[in-house]
């Protein structure tokens, strides 16, 4: 470690560690040992009289050292964060130290964003609204659920896991999203959105029959608001009657344009007045003895005292408001959810009720909230505006992804065929399918977190004459199975399914694993299950699906980049059902890989011919109907037969073998061995880390080939 020299305006007489919690409050030396990565690097500063860290409105980084390179981490000070490590520390903050720690909250969420290259927008518009949740209730002992995984970075802050945000999403990290088994703070663990108040819901009965006197607290978003299941939690709630609080954070995001350009609920001096009325205790008591009056007096009295006070409630309330207070919650809003006094206050009132029955408070939020910056050493304030991958300049010949060929495929079969529609359900839109939506607007829909409605309106669609592309997500798909085998299977109606993000998903772990698709499709009756290998044999897939109109069908695709990076977009070429390929011919073993899984395989073959080892590469193309052809002429040129596929036990490979089990093949010599994903959830980690977790190497396989022709040294020798 080398030891350099730099002068700055502000100085330290203490040692600093790159976690501190523990900062001086004047800089007054001339001598700083920095830790970093269990190293010291000694620097020499110039003092300055009278410099404090902790001046009005600082908000910055220490000093820019140029000449100390990566050494020295460009981290903002955050001295009110420093001295947080569990929600407690927040109850004897001042207001003054709140807004200060809302900014270094925002400070840290910009430096993990830039160290880990991760999206923090969601929880950007949630700080305050974290802030005053912790100050006024007491996690653990009271439940905090989170419907959207990305909305919980501050809270993971505030609850102890700071230290680990850096390892946000990665192998061995903390989770992008909240999980009972990281921390007693994650009450219940959110991933795809609209469990919250279910969950939360019966966490409060549990609670009312067990006596406990636990306060239960939901925080839901827009994209919540798009799902049945949270309509069906809410009415529930309502007939219950049970005490819980749901906290709606309205940041005005949506995937529809229309919603983006109607008219904003307002926040102002009046709202904000009418709110802390709504929620306070002589408010809603003498609500309470009104409504006991009304039902003494007789049904219609009540009746009628109830529609004035709901039309009422409408006329200060934003649009839809009263479709809470029908399902039964009380609410309250709107709330600016970036004025703490304001929250606390509302929050406050609402803990302090008791059977009151559910309440649901409305919190308007922005994602672009600005950081301000006072001091002139450090310029002008900080705005955080896009997702990393979407900001800045971009690579003049950026990778292309199996998206984008999906997208460009669809639309050139669509110029085509004018009953090609594209039906959209999942967390977001995909941006290369904009490409289909902006050149045909009126055959794209978007239905956002709704599956099971995408799948059964696709239905509809083709009933009407049309071919609906439905597109969703692996790991989303699995929520309208219901809708899958009764509404489009049994009645044999052709709804073309895309599947994306099947198999590993790297950063996003087992929350969005699409490891279960090939299994629970391919078990239907009348479904084509189909997977593409590469790009071109996406294009071709896209062709059949349009092709076929007497049944359904699905096919996925994984994330990431596309096998040929210079191939040029082909329309794509219907191919007959139930065809498989051979890709390389060899005699000593066969290896038989579906959809992703066959470039694997090829990795493979290269691997085991540098060892003199001649192998068959077949790829399969459906798992239903499957080449019986392909797999017999297999199994009888082979005496070893490999199937590989990036889904769990019950999918293509078990269709094989029951295959070759019935006609015998078995019995005979041919030995088969299936490689699939384990029987476990495999966490957050890279692609390739998940693959070599999973056993779905190019090595892997070699590996399995090696062991199966007895040649275990060198199979344990690849693997080294």
């Amino acid at each position: 470690m080398t030891t350099s020299s730099a002068h700055c305006s502000v100085g330290a007489n203490a040692h600093f560690h790159e976690n501190s919690r523990n900062f001086p409050s004047k800089l007054e030396s001339a001598s700083v040992n920095f830790h970093s990565n269990g190293e010291f690097l000694k620097i020499s500063l110039k003092p300055s009289s009278g410099s404090s860290i902790y001046s009005k409105g600082y908000v910055g980084r220490v000093c820019s050292l140029p000449e100390i390179g990566d050494v020295f981490p460009e981290k903002p000070l955050t001295p009110i964060l420093d001295t947080i490590e569990t929600p407690m520390h927040l109850k004897n903050l001042s207001h003054k130290e709140m807004k200060q720690l809302a900014d270094d909250i925002r400070l840290e969420l910009l430096f993990i964003m830039n160290k880990t290259q991760k999206s923090v927008k969601g929880s950007m518009s949630v700080v305050e609204l974290t802030i005053a949740i912790h100050r006024v209730f007491s996690a653990p002992m009271d439940k905090i659920l989170w419907d959207v995984g990305e909305q919980t970075y501050a809270h993971k802050m505030l609850t102890g896991r700071r230290s680990l945000m850096h390892t946000l999403r990665q192998k061995d990290g903390i989770s992008g999203y909240t999980s009972r088994s990281e921390s007693e703070f994650d009450a219940f663990g959110a991933g795809h959105g609209c469990n919250s108040i279910s969950a939360g819901l019966g966490m409060a009965i549990a609670r009312d029959i067990k006596g406990k006197r636990d306060r239960i607290v939901a925080v839901i978003s827009n994209e919540s608001t798009m799902t049945g299941q949270l309509y069906e939690a809410m009415s529930n709630a309502g007939y219950l009657d049970s005490d819980m609080v749901v906290i709606l954070n309205d940041s005005r995001q949506s995937l529809h344009p229309k919603l983006e350009e109607s008219p904003k609920t307002p926040i102002n001096a009046l709202s904000s007045t009418l709110s802390k009325l709504q929620s306070s205790k002589l408010f809603r008591k003498w609500r309470e003895v009104a409504k006991g009056l009304t039902k003494r007096i007789g049904k219609g009295m009540y009746e009628w005292a109830a529609k004035v006070d709901e039309y009422a409630r409408g006329m200060i309330g934003p649009l839809g408001s009263t479709l809470f207070e029908e399902l039964g919650l009380y609410y309250i809003g709107p709330v600016d959810g970036h004025n703490l006094e304001d929250l606390i206050c509302v929050l406050n009132q609402v803990a302090s009720l008791d059977s009151t029955g559910p309440v649901l408070v409305h919190v308007i939020t922005k994602e672009d909230k600005i950081v301000q910056n006072d001091n002139p050493i450090f310029g002008t304030s900080i705005k955080y505006k896009e997702d990393p991958y979407e900001a800045g300049p971009q690579p003049s010949n950026p990778s292309q992804t199996y998206s984008d060929r999906l997208a460009e495929a669809l639309t050139m079969e669509a110029q085509i065929d004018k009953d090609i529609m594209v039906v959209h359900a999942g967390m977001g839109i995909e941006p290369s399918l904009k490409l289909f939506q902006e050149k045909f607007p009126e055959r794209f829909f978007d239905v956002g977190m709704a599956e099971q409605h995408a799948v059964t309106f696709s239905a509809g669609l083709s009933c009407g004459g049309l071919k609906p592309f439905c597109i969703i997500p692996s790991t989303f798909l699995q929520r309208a199975y219901d809708q899958v085998v009764h509404d489009v299977d049994r009645q044999k109606i052709p709804v073309r399914f895309v599947i994306p993000s099947a198999g590993l998903v790297g950063s996003d772990g087992p929350t969005n694993c699409g490891g279960f698709d090939i299994t629970f499709m391919s078990c239907l009756p009348n479904m084509i299950v189909m997977a593409p290998s590469d790009e071109v044999e996406l294009a071709n897939m896209v062709a059949t699906a349009s092709f076929i109109d007497d049944r359904p069908v699905c096919f996925r695709y994984p994330r990431g980049a596309i096998v040929k990076s210079n191939a040029p977009l082909i329309h794509g070429v219907p191919i007959e059902i139930g065809k498989g390929r051979v890709i390389v011919e060899g005699k000593d073993i066969a290896i038989l890989g579906y959809g992703a899984m066959v470039q694997n395989c090829l990795r493979a073959h290269s691997l085991l011919s540098q060892l003199g080892i001649e192998v068959t590469v077949a790829d399969a193309r459906f798992c239903k109907p499957l080449d019986i052809k392909l797999v017999r002429q297999l199994c009888e040129n082979h005496a070893f037969l490999i199937t590989v596929e990036e889904g769990v036990i019950g999918g293509f490979g078990s269709h094989v073998a029951q295959f070759i089990t019935l006609d015998g093949k078995l019995d005979g010599s041919i030995k088969w061995r299936p490689i699939v994903l384990p029987d476990n959830y495999i966490e957050h980690a890279s692609p390739m880390e998940q693959l070599a977790l999973a056993g779905l190497t190019g090595h892997h396989i070699a590996a399995t080939a090696l062991s199966l022709l007895g040649r275990t040294r060198e199979a344990l020798l690849l693997m080294c």
